[in-house]
């Protein structure tokens, strides 16, 4: 059975390096998404310019950690941050049930990737 380019690259690379988030990006976006959220609703929607600044910048410094602190290439950095840039432009603190399992495959992905470093100087 002949495998689709699709799947070689789900092979290739995990299921928790396709979805996963760092852990510290995850953290930052929850934080800045209930900051915005709540800037917002306290305003009545004044503060819709300073929203979206600040989801730009948390778009930025999550392409940044996803390409240096959680491997990614251009392409799946580029796709993470601009889901989570989505995500934190919803004006609703609700995003975050999508987010945080995210993380926790993260988290999964280093610690298995650092006990596989381990390992491998061990020997």
């Amino acid at each position: 059975m002949a495998i689709g380019p699709g799947q070689a690259i789900i092979q290739a690379r995990g299921f928790a390096q396709l979805f996963g988030l760092d852990p510290r990006v995850a953290a930052l976006t929850f934080i800045v998404d209930a900051m915005v959220f709540g800037g917002t609703v306290a305003s009545g929607g004044l503060l819709l310019p300073v929203a979206f600044a600040a989801g730009c910048v948390l778009v930025f410094i999550t392409y940044r950690a996803q390409r240096r602190w959680y491997g990614d290439d251009t392409d799946a950095a580029l796709i993470k941050a601009c889901i989570i840039g989505l995500l934190t432009a919803i004006p609703t603190p609700l995003p975050a049930v999508l987010y945080v399992p995210s993380a926790i495959l993260g988290i999964w992905h280093l610690a298995r990737a650092r006990w596989a470093r381990r390992v491998v100087q061990r020997d």
